[in-house]
């Protein structure tokens, strides 16, 4: 039986929705959900972490044979924080989604598996995270499909001139009054009514808007 621990950070999105998580996963979640590296098991096959907003020091490392990041962008375009966020915020609905094996540094690792996933231009925040959780197990089931019939598994280098994004500010959920719901729809779509929702001020009033 392959022996499988995720890691993320506890305030991550992840961790928030893990109801939505496909039940053959469940089991995994039960006993090996881990929220620091500090407590990575050894000898496991493989360690999936997703959402995790630390470095993870290369000693620990080695405590997997594989250490898989599912990350929201083609690498090495896109490296960084909130990627699946930023594209959409662009205008981008057809989005590649890297899975590649952790490094000492953020987002450089080699990667496995890319493939394209649409995410409709009319979703919200919550639609947006449920879709992007499902992709993330959607790459893993296919990584498993070779490691378990023992296939030998090519990583491919990271090509081209890397880019990065930077966190997003809280004032970024500040709508401007004097443009349209229409210009600014997504922006609007992009916020998490309970942890940084929309917000603008009129008559030095602060409003706050969730949409659902």
């Amino acid at each position: 039986m392959t022996k499988i621990q995720i890691l993320t950070d506890k305030n991550s999105w992840f961790f928030n929705n893990q109801s939505q998580i496909p039940n053959k996963y469940k089991k995994y979640i039960k006993k090996n959900l881990l929220t620091s590296h500090l407590n990575i098991k050894k000898n496991y096959d493989i360690t999936l972490i997703i959402s995790y907003y630390k470095i993870i020091p290369e000693k620990f490392l080695l405590h997997s044979k594989h250490n898989l990041v599912v990350h929201e962008s083609n690498l090495p375009k896109g490296r960084g924080f909130s990627p699946l966020i930023k594209q959409i915020l662009n205008g981008k609905t057809k989005i590649v989604i890297t899975l590649f094996e952790c490094s000492k540094n953020m987002d450089e690792g080699k990667f496995l598996l890319k493939k394209f996933f649409y995410f409709k231009p009319t979703l919200i925040y919550d639609e947006i995270k449920v879709k992007q959780l499902k992709s993330a197990f959607f790459l893993l089931d296919l990584f498993l499909k070779k490691y378990k019939i023992k296939k030998n598994i090519k990583t491919y280098n990271q090509t081209g001139q890397p880019t990065y994004y930077k966190k997003i500010k809280t004032s970024f959920s500040e709508l401007n009054v004097n443009k349209t719901i229409k210009s600014q729809f997504n922006k609007l779509r992009t916020r998490d009514n309970k942890n940084f929702p929309s917000y603008f001020f009129y008559k030095k009033r602060k409003y706050i808007i969730k949409i659902n």
